[in-house]
């Protein structure tokens, strides 16, 4: 089965145009089909054209993020109003676990990120899997921590993050790996994201929907939704 790739966290800076066009290079080298570098702080439009630009030159299809990390569910609420229709993905990071349980059951979040390395600030438990698994949201996974990491750090996070996918696994919440990377030499191919997904306890096809159906999903759902053709 062919299959087409997202790696839907590349930490860019758009304004560094050379080391932009590098990493972009890169991905379609790589055999990426789909990529995001996402806005934190606001959306800038010529820097948005400038990126767009940059893939399509190299055969690549650019997906508009936004990474947003509320400090209150008021916060959130706020920020989803305002930009919801702005960005073909929405990614709440999750640094509360008042703002992981409301970002989990709102349909308008796509993406569940978790960057905290400290056990007791990962809040993706069965409560926040049952509350996700009735809205789309799904759960990203950043590769990057396992990538740089060494010794008993890298084995906490390896042990949290398979906890974290069997929840999501027994409550059907999608689970999205990306990189979340700004270096080249730390970029894979998409099956080598896939084969480290394997250590989350994933089967083979599992593992490959984590870098394929489930990303490319999102993008396509919410690509829908947002033309004028949606009702």
């Amino acid at each position: 089965m062919t299959r087409t790739f997202a790696d839907l966290h590349l930490r860019i800076n758009p304004k560094d145009q050379h080391v932009t066009q590098r990493l972009i290079g890169k991905a379609a080298r790589l055999g990426y089909h789909y990529i995001s570098v996402p806005f934190t702080s606001g959306l800038q439009e010529t820097e948005v054209a400038t990126l767009k630009t940059t893939c399509a030159q190299a055969g690549l299809d650019y997906v508009l993020r936004a990474d947003y990390k509320p400090r209150t569910q008021e916060d959130l609420m706020r920020f989803l109003r305002k930009f919801r229709r702005k960005f073909e993905v929405i990614c709440i990071i999750c640094d509360t676990k008042e703002v992981a349980r409301q970002a989990a059951k709102d349909r308008r979040v796509d993406l569940l990120n978790f960057p905290s390395l400290d056990y007791h600030k990962r809040f993706f438990d069965r409560a926040e899997a049952e509350l996700a698994s009735c809205s789309l949201a799904a759960l990203e996974v950043d590769l990057k921590p396992l990538l740089v990491l060494e010794g008993p750090p890298r084995v906490r996070l390896l042990s949290s993050l398979r906890r974290e996918v069997a929840i999501a696994l027994e409550f059907h919440v999608p689970i999205v790996v990306s990189t979340g990377v700004s270096e080249e030499f730390l970029m894979r191919m998409p099956r080598d994201l896939a084969n480290i997904a394997y250590l989350f306890g994933l089967g083979e096809a599992q593992a490959l929907d984590t870098v394929s159906a489930n990303p490319v999903g999102i993008v396509l759902r919410n690509r829908e939704k947002l033309s004028s053709r949606f009702i």
